[in-house]
């Protein structure tokens, strides 16, 4: 039965004209579920029906409070004409080289998605191979990814609508710039990846969902396949499956010789896996169970003929690179060649006959070259220099390739594109951007706070040099903390407005992430979760105590697994922050395995299926911790429509739960649902300008910045 209960109408102050904001009703439904013996209510279940028309207008009625009071704000023009100008640069991506021809993208500043280029010879005037901003007025029609044949002559591309997770591939001839007639859908978390032949290209999909399921039914059952070229998809090969695995994930890649298909087998988000392959010169020839006990991770880098090279954390929870022989696959005959060190080895590429090297030292970048040799293994060959604290990724190519390009990048760099000659070790700037502003009159720090248990949580910190350490400093402090994602420096628009404002921004590197390697990820998941949130509180105490800021100026913020972190925290400590910023949360923490890809999240989180991990899981769920007459931060939580990795409907319950517990004459609590949008991937540069702008607005107006003069 369900029961018509209306949210009182919580009435604050709009410091704009001093009227009551009234939130919209929202209504409550009788729904027990009980879970290992514990009954627990879920009166907003309904709002998991993205497609209701009652769910629709509570987004829409939703909508118009919260664009109501961000259009109210005085500063919010300026806010967004500062975000626009400074957005307005050039920015490249990392060129790829095949058959003589060089693949990049570039955005020209304002452009809502990158636009694919090629030249057809190193001395060439680059041509736009593929704009995809032609493709939707709005934008909203995204490049996924790309990958050249090895000829250079055909390309593959993906295309990602309204910021779905599900893909569509083409393919384009790139001499002529047309699309063949090949054309693949329901694709998802999946590359391409060519035959030697150019004959086609492995990749993994899903079975066609259900009508009506593709933004939130359940993901499973990934399969990969062999599209040959000018054939229907209904005719392409299954290549691998497991029916008797229905949380298997798989990718396949083609080793730069041409000889081998290296499947990688995922099970969720668990960092181990399985390794197998294929030989695609031998017709008929089974796929190999190379690395099948689950026991660690191993990440294919490379091969020199029949000799494998591994990245692993079998035994160096941060990280080695290993050989093995396939002859002599058994663990007796494997060899080390870069052994663990102090520092987490967090990817490793094999170019020009070079290991590339990337670390992590105190979460920023340092990187080193080994020369590969038969006999003797990795031979080092020194370390690549850097122009600063940051954070540099790339170094791909080919075996064969003389050079390879990197981008590095900082919080008052951006991504600025190097080519590194791989004979002298020298690295040159192939591109580089230039944004509106001084980087001279910022600075950034590295400390470190102690968090609950003694344990060393690095924060870094940036703003404009002469700040004064009086408390009054407006701040946001972001987190992440999860399923082996480092945190490390990077350049951000939004982040240069607020410090320009006068505003700090500081990012901590908490337990679950992979900055100090598989221990540091382990000591934050499932029943060790708290560590978490117990860091970030440090962190947020750190810099309390520091006199960077005072609660009623401090705003968190953090996207995805980081939105539920700022939640979690919120909860815990709700008198700690003036605002509180959740993305694209995870806020439901006890059905968030009922939707699309949801239940791969167990290995970071666990399962209500497990009375201990239950008892974790509902005791820090931000949905269920929430309280009625706590006087909660001032909060905005952003979500999307199109989101089907963290599907809306957690954003949803969660929104309306907190307009139902926050106090009386607490500050205001909104959401803000973006239309054609999805979990973050491939959103147009204006709807990602709007947003950050609402954001930061929000911000001007619940921390008191009388400085952000309209």
């Amino acid at each position: 039965m369900k029961v018509a209960r209306l949210l009182p109408v919580i009435c604050l102050l709009n410091m704009a004209h001093a009227e009551p904001l009234a939130y919209p009703k929202t209504r409550q439904a009788e729904q027990i579920d009980e879970y290992h013996g514990v009954k627990i209510a879920d009166p907003y279940r309904w709002l998991e029906d993205d497609n209701s028309e009652e769910t629709k207008a509570w987004v829409e009625a939703q909508n118009g409070v919260t664009f109501r009071f961000l259009e109210a704000i005085p500063q919010r023009a300026t806010i967004k004409e500062r975000m626009t100008k400074l957005w307005n640069y050039e920015r490249f991506g990392l060129p790829e080289l095949r058959g003589g021809r060089t693949f990049y993208t570039r955005n020209s500043g304002l452009q809502n998605q990158r636009v694919l280029y090629v030249a057809d010879a190193p001395d060439a005037v680059p041509r736009v191979l593929l704009d995809v901003n032609l493709l939707a007025a709005d934008g909203t029609v995204g490049l996924s990814s790309f990958e050249p044949s090895e000829d250079g002559k055909l390309l593959a591309y993906s295309l990602s609508r309204a910021g779905s997770d599900w893909l569509e591939w083409r393919v384009r001839d790139v001499a002529t710039g047309e699309d063949r007639p090949d054309f693949i859908e329901w694709a998802k978390f999946s590359g391409a990846s060519w035959k030697k032949d150019g004959s086609g290209f492995f990749y993994s999909r899903y079975d066609a969902p259900e009508a009506g399921e593709a933004r939130k039914g359940v993901n499973e059952f990934h399969k990969l396949y062999f599209h040959r070229l000018s054939t229907p998809q209904s005719e392409d090969a299954l290549i691998y499956e497991r029916r008797d695995h229905k949380d298997w994930g798989f990718y396949g890649a083609v080793s730069d010789d041409g000889r081998y298909l290296v499947i990688h087998i995922s099970q969720g988000t668990e960092t181990k896996n399985r390794l197998y392959y294929h030989d695609l010169a031998q017709p008929g020839a089974p796929v190999i169970e190379l690395l099948n006990d689950f026991d660690a991770s191993y990440e294919f880098i490379g091969n020199d003929g029949a000799t494998f090279f591994l990245k692993t954390d079998l035994d160096a929870p941060r990280s080695r690179v290993i050989a093995i022989d396939l002859s002599q696959s058994a663990r007796a005959h494997w060899r080390e060649l870069i052994a663990q060190t102090a520092d987490t080895l967090s990817g490793v590429s094999f170019v020009g006959g070079q290991f590339i090297a990337h670390y992590l030292k105190d979460a920023h970048s340092a990187v080193q070259r080994f020369a590969w040799d038969a006999v003797r293994g990795a031979q080092p060959l020194g370390e690549v220099a850097l122009p600063g604290l940051g954070t540099a990724s790339g170094f791909g190519g080919r075996a064969t390739d003389r050079e390879t390009y990197y981008v590095f990048s900082s919080f008052t760099v951006p991504g600025t594109i190097y080519r590194l000659n791989l004979a002298t070790g020298k690295s040159t700037v192939f591109r580089e951007p230039k944004v509106d502003f001084q980087p001279a009159d910022y600075e950034t720090k590295q400390v470190f706070a102690r968090s609950k248990d003694g344990t060393r949580v690095p924060i870094f910190i940036t703003h404009k040099r002469g700040l004064k350490l009086d408390g009054a400093n407006p701040t946001i402090l972001y987190g992440y903390g999860g399923f082996n994602i480092s945190l490390t420096p990077s350049f951000g628009v939004s982040s240069l407005v607020w410090m320009e404002m006068g505003g700090v921004f500081a990012m901590a590197n908490l337990r679950g992430g992979g900055e100090y390697g598989e221990e540091w990820h382990r000591a934050g998941m499932k029943l060790q979760k708290q560590n978490v949130f117990d860091d970030f509180i440090a962190a947020a105490e750190w810099l309390i105590a520091e006199k960077y800021t005072s609660p009623a100026k401090l705003a968190i913020e953090g996207g995805s697994n980081g939105g539920l972190l700022v939640a979690a925290c919120m909860t815990q400590r709700p008198e700690m922050f003036g605002a509180v910023l959740p993305g694209v949360g995870v806020l439901d923490m006890l059905r968030f395995e009922k939707f699309t890809i949801g239940w791969a999240w167990r290995s970071d989180y666990g399962s209500v299926e497990n009375a201990d991990e239950f008892r974790a899981l509902h005791a820090y769920s931000p949905l269920h911790a929430l309280r009625p007459g706590v006087r909660y931060p001032a909060t905005l939580i952003t979500t999307a429509d199109h989101d089907d990795r963290v599907v809306p409907a957690h954003s949803f319950k969660f929104a309306a739960r907190l307009q139902e517990c926050q106090a009386l004459d607490g500050p205001p609590v909104l959401i803000r649902i973006d239309v054609r949008a999805g979990h973050g991937g491939n959103k147009p540069t204006t709807k990602v300008i709007e947003e950050r702008t609402d954001e930061l607005s929000f911000l001007v107006r619940v921390l008191g910045m009388e400085s952000a003069k309209e």
